[in-house]
C-alpha cells in the first residue's frame, strides 16, 4: 500500500485529489493539510509519497519533515506554472517527480507507483526548466548524475530498436504511461532532450548494445 500525504493551500484541490485516488486499491491518503505545519508526523505511519502543490511549497518545512522521517519519502510536485519550479537540490528525497496540476487520474496513479519504486517521473516539458539550470558538461565530465535502473536500461535498449511506447509497454508487460515516465527519467539522467539523443548517449556510455 502506498501511503500518501496531500499538501495544498486549496481545499478544493485536496478534495479533487482524494477523489482521483479514492478508487485505487494500492493507494491510501494518510494525511492532508494546507501546509506541512498542519501535519504531525506519526513514526508508525510515515508517508511513502508527499504530493505537494507547488504554490504551497516551503523548503524549510520539507527539510524539517525529512529530518524527522526515519525513511525519506518521495515527492510529487503538481505545478500550474512550469517556470516556477522550487529548488530540490540537496534534499534527501527517495525520489521526486513533476506533473501538471491538470494531470489525469491514470497519469497521477502511474506517477505515484513509479515514485514508490524510487524512479524520477515527469514530462520533458516540465523537466526543461530544471535541466536548463544545470551546467553544461564538457567531454571530460560524466553528466550521468545517477545510474539508470535495470528497467530504464531495458526501456533505453528498446528505444534503440525504434519501438514506440505502446510496443515497449507490450514487450515489458507494463502500462504505456509507465513507459513514458521511464523515458522521462532516462532523459533527465542522460541529459537528453529526445529519443535519438538518449540512444546516442546510451551507446557512448555502453548502456545500449546494437
Amino acid at each position: 500500500m502506498i501511503r500518501i500525504l496531500l499538501v495544498s493551500p486549496t481545499l478544493t484541490l485536496r478534495v479533487g485529489l482524494r477523489a482521483l485516488l479514492g478508487d485505487a486499491d494500492d493507494v491510501t491518503v494518510i494525511g492532508e493539510g494546507s501546509s506541512l505545519a498542519e501535519y504531525e508526523l506519526d513514526a508508525e505511519e510515515e508517508a511513502d509519497v508527499l504530493v505537494w502543490a507547488a504554490a504551497s511549497f516551503s523548503r524549510p518545512d520539507l527539510e524539517d519533515l525529512l529530518d524527522e522521517a526515519s525513511t525519506p519519502p518521495a515527492l510529487l510536485l503538481l505545478l500550474d506554472d512550469q517556470t516556477d519550479i522550487p529548488g530540490l537540490e540537496g534534499l534527501p528525497l527517495r525520489a521526486w517527480g513533476i506533473l501538471s496540476i491538470e494531470a489525469s487520474e491514470e497519469e497521477l496513479l502511474a506517477a505515484l507507483r513509479a515514485l514508490h519504486e524510487g524512479l524520477i517521473v515527469g514530462t520533458p516539458r516540465l523537466f526543461a526548466p530544471l535541466l536548463a539550470r544545470q551546467p553544461v558538461a564538457s567531454e571530460a565530465q560524466d553528466p550521468l548524475a545517477e545510474a539508470l535502473t535495470p528497467r530504464e536500461t531495458e526501456v533505453l535498449q528498446l528505444l534503440s530498436h525504434g519501438l514506440a511506447n505502446k510496443q515497449i509497454a507490450r514487450e515489458l508487460d507494463i502500462s504505456e504511461h509507465t513507459v513514458k515516465f521511464h523515458i522521462s527519467s532516462i532523459y533527465a539522467k542522460l541529459w537528453a532532450t529526445n529519443r535519438a539523443e538518449a540512444v546516442r548517449l546510451g551507446i557512448q556510455r555502453g548502456l545500449v548494445t546494437l
